[in-house]
């Protein structure tokens, strides 16, 4: 089973750069969205089952072009929950699961806290939320794939210029030390876990030429709970596909 996890800032900005047709040539089983900004009614949805896949919208409350999170498989799953019935995080349209037989497959847009203080403080509540949210979901659903953009790049490796960047929002102490705290309590980062000497990326700005320089931040992650553990077979980051300022990342499990 090959999951890709993938930020696609604006999924129609994306297929006017080609997303469909790499699509077409990739076909995972299971395609995690963030930042389509769009509304169920702006989605193509025929572009997509023409080429095999069901797909899930949740999208933010806000029209215009704003958060979104999607699910797109070539298997119907046999569950869906939309949000985590918390209305200031579902009105942005940030968490939607897909059970598939006892693994259950999320596709998570954590908050950036770029913008000021109030979003930073409004990320690291949803942090401490989600994380609480995904301990009681484990009850019930132990076998957990929680893909996204997580919004934190966890170690120095994972930033191009750690040192620069250790009082900005991605980078802070505290969201690292919240991802420590996470995987801690039960989860393995599937890509360091497959590769874990290897410095690469999977989001770069768009000012300064920095993608062609490759300063970048490893921001997205297919997280997998440990009762899944033994379940992952291969992880890897696709850096050469460029319809977004984020790149794809991918999972290889058995299903």
């Amino acid at each position: 089973m090959k999951i890709i996890s993938y930020n696609v800032n604006g999924l129609r900005a994306a297929i006017e750069k080609g997303f469909a047709s790499w699509l077409a040539d990739e076909l995972p089983d299971v395609l995690c969205l963030q930042e389509t900004k769009l509304q169920e009614e702006q989605f193509p949805r025929e572009l997509f089952s023409d080429l095999g896949y069901s797909s899930y919208l949740f999208c933010a409350t806000r029209k215009r072009g704003y958060s979104g999170v999607a699910i797109l498989c070539r298997q119907e799953p046999d569950s869906l929950a939309e949000g985590m019935g918390m209305p200031d995080y579902d009105a942005e349209g940030r968490f939607l699961r897909a059970d598939f037989g006892d693994l259950s497959v999320v596709s998570v847009y954590h908050p950036s806290g770029t913008s000021g203080e109030e979003r930073q403080s409004f990320k690291m509540q949803w942090l401490a939320d989600f994380r609480g949210y995904v301990t009681e979901l484990r009850k019930s659903r132990p076998k957990l794939i929680l893909c996204g953009d997580y919004n934190i790049s966890h170690e120095p490796i994972d930033i191009h210029d750690p040192i620069r960047n250790a009082k900005n929002s991605g980078f802070l102490p505290e969201e690292r030390e919240w991802m420590t705290g996470f995987l801690d309590s039960g989860f393995t980062d599937s890509f360091r876990y497959k590769n874990p000497t290897l410095r690469q990326y999977s989001w770069w700005s768009y000012r300064s030429f920095a993608r062609r320089n490759d300063k970048g931040w490893r921001l997205d992650y297919c997280m997998v709970s440990n009762e899944a553990h033994d379940r992952i077979e291969d992880a890897y980051i696709l850096g050469n596909v460029v319809h977004s300022d984020h790149c794809p990342v991918a999972l290889v499990i058995r299903g």
